[in-house]
């Protein structure tokens, strides 16, 4: 079964640069609004365990500036 519903985060508001997200066959897809044409693939698992990580701080050092 094939969702092609990309969604995008609610924060995003109006503007075109998100990530959004989308479930295809039970693989998620990520992409950027504005480069559509490139897609991150992963599992429904692999991605919870990103999120959870991204939620409790871990990628915080990827967004600070030295």
């Amino acid at each position: 079964m094939r969702n092609s519903f990309w969604q995008k985060s609610s924060y995003s508001g109006a503007n075109s640069d998100c990530v959004e997200v989308r479930t295809v066959d039970g693989i998620v897809e990520l992409r950027e609004s504005d480069e559509g044409d490139v897609i991150v693939r992963t599992t429904r698992l692999k991605f919870a365990t990103f999120l959870q990580g991204a939620k409790a701080g871990e990628f915080d050092h990827l967004t600070t500036t030295p």
